[in-house]
């Protein structure tokens, strides 16, 4: 996981670089979002009214979801996702492009941080319909990962042909996925029903260190799930591990984009590595770097420039679910219609927003705050 600030952008990856720089973005870094409050511009809903995303809702009345349908109502071309990018054949009509959802296959972290906890608050946070397919039990807090529990394989295929078969998602995210065989059934269901948005979060550890993959897993994942992907998240110590190379190879802006465009070399069409732990020289020595700068990059043109997502360093230790938090930020503006390099943007600032608002729980890392915010 990043630990620091997300990874996102917008535009295409071909042209000159192009920097975004997300600080001043509504409910970016400098935002101050009390917990407990909504972060949604909106206002409250007057007594047997309906209220749209971002308003309060007043006990007992009803609220929609979106702007574009009623529940149970087509959406209108174009409002969504492109109509017939839903997969699943129930027979509650799940080709509906409205409501646009997204399903996250990932561990369960027990202390709401993180795992699927985090996907499922950032897919309602960002206006998609959020499901989740449960890899592993984890029992962590604040302080760390206690136990981890891996699912059968056979109880992970089955959630994802029961919302997939029925519902059907827009986009699918993954994370914690544990062992070769759950990498491999995993990567079997996007085949079989033909998956097209899929966001790879390649998680191998948690914040403290403690071991969410095995490693004989990493070649499956490298040979199954990344050719499937239309985005791929890591983080440079897990950029590291993908392409076999030493923790500290990666130390400059430069080796950054070199192991990003390596990283296509797996078969995913976008990668996104994310620069949270990206480290420089200064005259007190070597520290974290004034700016967190994630770098995307395509295989449609791997010469061409990368494109820059910036933000100024949030100072905070509570940043648990940082990494989570942008990957399912990318699937729900996948779910949403964006292009990869908008989505990616789009989460940028999210998460940019989610960790200035960030909640100090337990005596350990805290988690993000995701009830924000963004344009």
């Amino acid at each position: 996981m990043n630990g620091r600030n997300g990874s996102s952008d917008n535009g295409a990856s071909g042209g000159a670089q192009r920097t975004y720089d997300v600080t001043g973005m509504p409910g970016a870094a400098g935002a101050d979002v009390q917990p407990g409050a909504s972060a949604q511009t909106g206002t409250a809903a007057q007594p047997g009214a309906s209220a749209q995303i971002g308003a309060a809702v007043q006990p007992g009345t009803s609220a929609q979801i979106g702007s574009a349908a009623q529940t149970g109502t087509a959406a209108q071309p174009g409002a969504f996702a492109q109509p017939g990018t839903v997969v699943g054949q129930g027979p509650a009509g799940p080709s509906r492009a409205f409501p646009p959802r997204a399903l996250t296959v990932a561990g369960s972290d027990s202390g709401g941080g993180a795992g699927i906890q985090a996907d499922l608050k950032t897919f309602q946070a960002l206006g998609v319909f959020g499901m989740s397919a449960i890899t592993a039990v984890t029992a962590q807090n604040s302080l760390g990962v206690q136990a981890v529990y891996a699912l059968p394989r056979e109880a992970v295929r089955a959630q994802l042909d029961a919302v997939l078969g029925d519902i059907g998602a827009h986009a699918l995210k993954t994370g914690m996925l544990c062992s070769p065989d759950i990498v491999e059934t995993v990567a079997e269901v996007i085949a079989d029903y033909g998956i097209r948005h899929v966001v790879v979060d390649p998680v191998l550890h948690a914040k403290d260190g403690s071991a969410l993959l095995r490693r004989e897993a990493l070649s499956s994942m490298r040979g199954t799930l990344l050719p499937l992907a239309e985005v791929v998240t890591p983080n440079i110590p897990e950029a590291c591990e993908l392409l076999g190379l030493p923790e500290d190879s990666i130390r400059t802006m430069g080796d950054m984009i070199r192991a990003a465009r390596e990283l296509l070399q797996f078969g995913s069409r976008w990668v996104l590595l994310k620069g949270g732990h990206l480290l420089e020289e200064t005259e007190s020595g070597t520290g974290l770097s004034p700016q967190s700068t994630d770098i995307l990059v395509g295989a449609s043109d791997p010469a061409a420039e990368p494109i820059l997502l910036q933000a100024d360093r949030l100072i905070t230790r509570h940043t648990h679910g940082t990494g989570c938090t942008t990957a399912s930020a990318i699937a729900a503006g996948l779910a949403l219609g964006l292009t990869p390099p908008e989505a990616a943007r789009k989460a940028k600032r999210y998460v940019t927003a989610a960790i200035a608002a960030s909640v100090p729980l337990g005596g350990g890392i805290g988690s993000l705050w995701h009830n924000v915010s963004v344009e």
